[in-house]
């Protein structure tokens, strides 16, 4: 239960308890005022009976010496008091009245009917007004929920925009000093440090990766005037994974900053897999046609898509490294329409990749989190394409890009 519907029965809940409180206290106050009056009236006849038949005269209504007197009415009167006693005991309620004169009994005896009635046609009027005040107060809870219920799912949708990436969402105040005014520009506030903290520490890793290029471009170009040795074979490889990382710090700054744009055209998605493959599978670079290699490609159904082809090679061969570094084989790339999937037989991605995605400069064991994939994730978002990660019943991990929505039309070589 949301909470615009929890808002919405807690008013129209109270609302329906108010009216019923308010109805038990008129019903009480009425029907107590309505018989004290009766009584009233009925005790100041009886005197004047009382004083008529002392004197000998007895009106038409008066009852002398019934034979049957309400119990506690007879007690009363055998007291020597002059009391009133409402009987509601038979099939309509009658108003008694008795005193003592000398040896007789003097009793007056109306019906009760009409305040019966009236106090009926009260509890209908309660429970009517009390229906429409109900509906009425459920038709306004209903209302103000809705209003603050829009509020708080659009503080919600722009958090969520936020968490996503989209650095640039904000609400728009509508005035006000509520809880919820409050929440949006506590939203706004934190979405504006954020984006703050973020840029500066996008600047500040491509300063640092600019600032590297130079020295680890000489060092590369002092490595290769080595003479020839394991030593300098050593130097070379080093040099070269410097000036590896050093890249992949320059294109997840530029990933980052929103800048990077898709050139699109129309290729083959199986011959774009079996190119990543090749770039990224260690050894011969797999068969790239099914057969037998580090890598096997399986093309199921080929299709053209729509699409910046470096981006969709860089991603691909990302995965297939991640796979080869992280995991082990065999390393099968699956093409089947416009997806393509990338397993391993490693021990699967760790917990925090699933849940949260690739994040930068961040290690697991097993699966790995680091630049590789952060890359990938970031090329899958220039293209519009979605990148998953999961660990399969079977055991390894897999990785899943969708170029669906890119797919122009079915390849007329696809399938091996």
């Amino acid at each position: 239960m949301g909470l615009r519907t929890k808002t919405a029965v807690a008013i129209t809940a109270t609302a329906a308890l108010v009216a019923v409180l308010i109805g038990l206290v008129v019903h009480h106050r009425t029907a107590v005022t309505q018989l004290d009056t009766a009584r009233e009236a009925i005790d100041q006849r009886l005197g004047a009976a009382a004083e008529d038949h002392a004197a000998g005269i007895d009106r038409p209504r008066t009852i002398l010496n019934p034979y049957r007197l309400p119990a506690p009415l007879r007690r009363a009167v055998d007291d020597g008091k002059r009391a009133t006693y409402l009987d509601r005991s038979g099939a309509e309620p009658f108003l008694w009245a008795a005193t003592r004169v000398g040896d007789d009994v003097v009793v007056l005896k109306h019906p009760y009917t009409r305040q019966t009635r009236d106090l009926e046609d009260l509890d209908d009027i309660l429970w009517l007004s009390g229906a429409f005040g109900t509906a009425l107060a459920a038709l306004v809870g209903v209302t103000l929920a809705t209003a603050v219920g829009r509020r708080l799912n659009a503080s919600a949708r722009i958090a969520e925009r936020i968490a996503d990436g989209d650095l640039t969402a904000r609400l728009r105040p509508r005035g006000g000093k509520d809880e919820v005014a409050r929440l949006t520009q506590a939203v706004n506030t934190m979405a504006d440090a954020l984006a703050a903290r973020l840029q500066a520490e996008r600047e500040v890793t491509a300063n640092i990766a600019h600032e590297l290029r130079t020295p680890v471009a000489g060092l590369v170009a002092a490595a290769a005037l080595l003479p020839p040795g394991r030593p300098a074979e050593m130097v070379r490889e080093r040099a070269q994974r410097v000036r590896s990382l050093m890249e992949d710090v320059l294109e997840v700054a530029r990933l980052d900053g929103a800048t990077e744009r898709a050139e699109s055209e129309v290729r083959a998605l199986g011959e774009l897999t079996r190119r990543a493959v090749r770039s990224a599978a260690p050894g011969d670079g797999g068969s790239g046609d099914g057969g037998p290699g580090p890598v096997e490609v399986r093309v199921l159904h080929d299709c053209l898509v729509e699409t910046d082809a470096r981006r969709v090679e860089r991603i691909l061969a990302n995965l297939v490294t991640n796979a080869f570094r992280h995991g082990s084989a065999p390393v099968v790339a699956e093409v089947d329409g416009g997806v393509v999937r990338v397993r391993d037989r490693g021990p699967g991605f760790p917990g925090p990749l699933l849940s949260g995605g690739p994040q930068r400069f961040r290690t697991g064991s097993g699966a790995g989190l680091g630049l590789g994939l952060t890359i990938a994730a970031g090329q899958a978002r220039v293209l519009g394409a979605r990148l998953a990660f999961a660990n399969p019943p079977g055991g390894g991990a897999e990785a899943t890009l969708d170029l669906t929505e890119a797919v122009r039309e079915a390849h007329p070589e696809g399938g091996d």
